[in-house]
């Protein structure tokens, strides 16, 4: 680690999961944009329960294009053509079954890499007095990323459990962790994370508590 970068952040005392694009369309190795993925689908599952047990927030991305989607990302998509197939109705924008979505964890729709960008994620997790992003999903060098350093410049702890997110290209993935890890993020291990949850936070503080009315965290499902 080099002097003044790669400093601890800490785990804080309201933290909330972020599953970024665990889709149907990027799990399911029939797809055009699918990878194998299991092992983080697990991985991310062992967060979300920690997380429901604690009772902190649990919210999902989703990456959608209908036709106004397609007008303004279209730099985007001639860049990664085999996004279109997020088309509305499709299966592939749909959550993997394995994650165990509830009805009342809120899915925010994006059309770009970040979850923050364009969308109603950062005010969301504000009203909910959010301090701490922990980050699940794919990809480490995508969605994952971008969404991580968006969390950071939207003034919350990012943290990044290493297997429970995962690329298609395992360099990119090693590469992306060790940035995070040195600029960005708190990069831990599953088995941290979840502990960090069940107690409530890293440092031993209170449990982190639900949001104050269920409806805050209400937002338009695909």
């Amino acid at each position: 680690m080099s002097k003044g970068f790669g400093q601890e952040l800490g785990f804080g005392l309201r933290p909330a999961v972020l599953v970024v694009d665990l889709l149907e369309g990027f799990t399911d190795r029939e797809s055009p944009l699918g990878a194998d993925l299991d092992a983080v689908v697990g991985a991310t599952r062992r967060v979300l329960d920690a997380a429901r047990g604690a009772g902190a927030p649990v919210l999902f991305t989703t990456t959608i294009y209908d036709a106004a989607g397609e007008r303004a990302a279209e730099a985007f998509l001639r860049k990664v053509p085999a996004l279109r197939v997020l088309r509305p109705g499709t299966r592939w924008i749909e959550g993997d079954p394995r994650l165990g979505a509830r009805p009342d964890e809120p899915v925010v729709v994006k059309r770009f890499a970040s979850g923050f960008h364009g969308t109603d994620l950062a005010p969301l997790l504000a009203r909910a007095r959010v301090d701490t992003v922990v980050v699940c999903g794919a990809t480490t060098s995508g969605c994952v990323r971008a969404s991580a350093v968006d969390a950071l410049q939207h003034g919350f702890v990012p943290v990044v459990p290493r297997e429970a997110v995962g690329d298609r290209w395992p360099a990119a993935h090693e590469a992306n962790l060790f940035d995070l890890r040195q600029k960005y993020a708190e990069v831990l291990g599953v088995d941290e994370v979840v502990a960090a949850l069940a107690a409530g936070s890293g440092d031993g503080g209170e449990r982190p508590g639900a949001v104050d009315e269920p409806g805050q965290l209400a937002v338009e499902h695909p």
